[in-house]
C-alpha cells in the first residue's frame, strides 16, 4: 500500500492511514478494479461511474461495460464513495492502478 505525498500532520495522519489501510486490505478484487476504473476510465469520478452504471440499467446508452453485476456494483461505489468523503481521501491513491 502506498502512502500519499505531502502528509505533515502525523499524529492525525497515522490515524487515518491505519483506518485507510485496513479499509483498501479488506477490498474485494471487485472493488479494486472499480476504484482502478474510476481512475482510468473516469477521471477519478465515483458520480460519473455511477451515472454510467445507472444509464447501463435503464437502458440508456452507457460508455463502459463493466459486467452483468451492474446492482451489486452501483452498492459498492456507493460504499466506498462514502468511504472516501468520511476519511477525506481518494482509494486510488492507496489501491495499485496498473
Amino acid at each position: 500500500m502506498a502512502e500519499p505525498a505531502g502528509n505533515s500532520d502525523k499524529g492525525s495522519d497515522t490515524a487515518v492511514s491505519k483506518v485507510v489501510g485496513d479499509y483498501v486490505k479488506g477490498l474485494s478484487e471487485e472493488h479494486r478494479l472499480l476504484v482502478v476504473v474510476k481512475a482510468q476510465l473516469y477521471d477519478g469520478s465515483w458520480e460519473h461511474m455511477l451515472e454510467d452504471l445507472r444509464n447501463r440499467l435503464s437502458g440508456k446508452p452507457y460508455i463502459f461495460k463493466l459486467a452483468n453485476r451492474v446492482r451489486d456494483d452501483i452498492e459498492r461505489v456507493e460504499e466506498m464513495q462514502r468511504f472516501e468523503a468520511e476519511h477525506g481521501v481518494d482509494l486510488a491513491d492507496y489501491v495499485d492502478l496498473s
